[in-house]
């Protein structure tokens, strides 16, 4: 674990607006900001909820006026409402290192974090049920330990920890809460299901997706993993590296507007086995079937469980045109996220008075999200003077400055602006 970086000034003041200049001329990203509806302010707040894109306003006037206001209901099979959730899913798919067929769009990421930790829990339990039978010659006739345990995330976002305890009471499991570095230690033979998240929301610092994922398997357990800090800001490599499920959020790096739905990852071979706690008509084998008895569909379809939010996501789905018809890549986005950081720890370090703020972000790369949060006293009132000032983080108690990196619209010259506005607040 890293420590925290050092903002001490440099020996020698060097011109940090001409050199944030120099790398806006040469960013290869850095035409997609008019992509984007943007003014003066300097947004380093997309962490919380990324820009809106300026082509999205006529695409949901198209879906309010002429698919809902003239087609209606015809609309669910001629302006392919139905299949939204899935062929939106099949978009944000390589974003997140998926294949096709495996990621479905509805509902929020607590439902869905829900969905996934039951699932799991009762995919472990049917794995020992399995086991038992293979020794015994009958099902119950082992004497093997019973998945009962659910470890979370000690330091993570409430809501995934509310939903956890709530998941454990549904499940009869204990809840054992503990950060990621004490995971491999804390596994055990009646782990059921382990819930991380990719980055820390707080202080950015990335955990080791791949790593933890390989221990967590290793005992025996599914791996559900939050990208809400992750997707659209950095490789996540969810095949690769054989995450069972997965969730997250598309408000943010993904730019789907306020409230916009999250998406639920269920791992190919897995998807005949996933069981889902909110069994709904829209996940039913034959929705219009109007049958008393559930049958789930099969494939990622069997996440769904109620009428899709038709106009959120088809919002998105106009959010995630920036990345198809631009060729964004996932590795670009990741190197101007980590040049942005850099970047603006530098400027912080050579204009915020010393010992005024420290980094709790983690200064190897391999660690960092695409945020960077500093520890300051009276961060709230800080954070409003910056806001005021034309520089738009968030606060995050009792004490951290946060400010997000989206590599499609922020520049250099924000990244050095932000910090001559902090100095000059903090000063």
């Amino acid at each position: 674990m890293s420590e925290p970086l050092d903002l001490a000034g440099p020996a020698a003041p060097v011109d940090l607006a001409e050199e944030a200049r120099r790398l806006d001329a040469a960013d290869a990203l850095a035409a997609l900001r008019e992509r984007f509806v943007l003014d003066d302010v300097t947004y380093l707040d997309g962490n919380s909820l990324g820009a809106l894109p300026a082509h999205v306003p006529a695409r949901v006037d198209d879906v309010v006026r002429r698919q809902w206001g003239e087609l209606r209901i015809r609309s669910w099979e001629e302006s392919g409402w139905w299949t939204a959730p899935e062929r939106i899913g099949d978009r944000i798919a390589p974003l997140v290192g998926a294949a096709a067929g495996q990621i479905v769009v509805g509902d929020s990421t607590s439902v869905n974090v829900f969905k996934a930790l039951v699932a799991a829990v009762r995919m472990a339990r049917e794995d020992g049920e399995a086991e038992e039978h293979g020794e015994a010659g009958e099902a119950g006739g082992g004497s093997g330990p019973v998945r009962d345990e659910i470890l979370v995330d000690a330091t993570t976002f409430p809501t995934d920890g509310y939903i956890a305890e709530s998941a454990a009471r549904m499940t009869g499991c204990a809840l054992r809460p503990v950060t990621p570095a004490e995971v491999p230690g804390a596994l055990g033979d009646r782990t059921a299901a382990v819930l991380l998240n990719h980055v820390d929301y707080r202080t950015g610092r990335l955990h080791d997706l791949p790593a933890l994922t390989r221990a967590v398997h290793a005992s025996g357990a599914y791996a559900v993993w939050d990208l809400c800090h992750s997707a659209g800001a950095l490789p996540v490599g969810l095949d690769e590296h054989g995450v069972d499920l997965a969730v997250g959020c598309t408000y943010k790096y993904l730019n789907g507007g306020p409230g916009s739905p999250a998406y639920l990852y269920v791992r190919r071979d897995l998807q005949p086995r996933f069981d889902s706690p909110l069994p709904g008509w829209n996940s039913h084998a034959e929705p219009f079937g109007m049958r008393s008895a559930y049958a789930p569909a099969s494939g990622a379809v069997r996440g769904r469980v109620g009428t899709p939010d038709i106009l959120s996501l088809l919002a998105l789905e106009a959010a995630l045109d920036v990345w198809d018809e631009d060729g964004v890549s996932v590795a670009a986005v990741r190197a101007k996220s980590l040049a942005l950081t850099d970047f603006f720890l530098r400027c912080v370090g050579a204009y915020v008075p010393p010992g005024r703020v420290e980094s709790v972000t983690p200064a190897a790369h391999a660690e960092r999200g695409s945020q960077v949060a500093l520890r300051c006293d009276d961060a709230g009132e800080v954070m409003k003077r910056l806001i005021e000032g034309g520089v738009v983080g968030d606060f995050r108690a009792p004490d951290v400055l946060r400010f997000g990196f989206t590599p499609l619209y922020v520049g250099f010259a924000d990244v050095e602006r932000a910090a001559r506005v902090l100095a000059r607040t903090l000063g």
